[in-house]
């Protein structure tokens, strides 16, 4: 394998996110006093050190809406003066009429490479995010996605299992542009039923070329770095994708609150190892560098 590409980590100060500041407030993931503070580059870089990972993708962490363009301003910085991370998904707000002019403003800095606004719905007011479930087959957030391919840029998809037949909607209706599948599909419930539900959603996702999975924030619904969860997940996932439609990523510093990141890589590697070579750097390398274009 010629390097490990993270293909979603966030780095952070603790002062430009609401979610950190004020009182405490319930998260998907739990209790998060410990990571309620900055995480900068040089911690990340610290937590991934011998663990092979060379390139490394950063994705949106809910700065204030407004100040969408600040956040890819200061992430392109830390990328100039520290040589990571090496692509940016920034945030914007696809409900409004027209999203090209926030686009346009994300065009600025290079590294951006796409664009995520997260549409998760859950009848658990703790898992809820979107306004509402439907929001994949709104006819602006259509239009407005649809305008990613003139930018050439990817769409960070974020849904849970019921959503994912709209969001299969919205992937036939941009075909242009390239989903890449957070957390490969949030797979909360794990009852019989919830995992047949999940895994017939993935399948109708699949369907469209356009469409990837990450392999991502797997320890979310069961706070902790299980090697055998993730393992299903991965076998599943695989299956039903093609390993050259996974990829890897860390959701670091969330997963620090349950595991280190050399453990957390060990659970992925275990996880893969009865794929072969070439399945293997697909998910842990090549699938990542390909749709976030990273270069050689």
């Amino acid at each position: 394998m010629t390097g490990i590409v993270d293909g979603h980590h966030h780095i952070w100060r603790q002062a430009d996110l609401p979610w950190l500041t004020g009182p405490m407030q319930p998260r998907i993931f739990g209790p998060y006093e410990p990571i309620r503070r900055d995480y900068p580059i040089q911690e990340y870089l610290d937590d991934l050190k011998g663990t092979g990972v060379t390139r490394s993708v950063y994705v949106q962490t809910n700065w204030a809406n407004d100040r969408f363009e600040d956040e890819a301003a200061w992430v392109q910085q830390t990328a100039d003066e520290h040589g990571w991370p090496h692509a940016i998904v920034a945030y914007a707000d696809f409900s409004v009429a027209d999203v090209r002019p926030q686009l346009d403003r994300l065009r600025r800095y290079p590294l951006v490479r796409g664009v995520r606004m997260q549409l998760h719905w859950h009848e658990n007011p703790l898992y809820r995010f979107a306004a509402r479930a439907d929001l994949c087959t709104d006819p602006v957030i259509r239009r407005n996605v649809g305008h990613l391919a003139d930018y050439r840029w990817s769409f960070d998809l974020q849904v849970f299992a019921p959503q994912m037949a709209d969001a299969a909607g919205l992937a036939e209706a941009c075909p242009d542009v390239t989903f890449i599948l957070q957390h490969a599909g949030m797979l909360e419930d794990l009852s019989p039923r919830g995992r047949a539900a999940w895994r017939s959603g993935m399948t109708r996702l699949a369907q469209y070329p356009n469409v990837v999975s990450k392999l991502s924030g797997l320890g979310t619904f069961i706070h902790r770095n299980d090697a055998a969860h993730i393992a299903g997940i991965v076998t599943d996932t695989v299956a039903i994708f093609g390993a050259e439609r996974c990829l890897f990523g860390s959701n670091f510093p969330i997963e620090k609150l349950w595991t280190s990141y050399r453990e957390l890589i060990t659970a992925f590697k275990t996880a893969a190892e009865r794929l072969s070579p070439e399945q293997r750097e697909a998910i842990f390398s090549t699938t990542a560098a390909r749709v976030y274009r990273l270069g050689p």
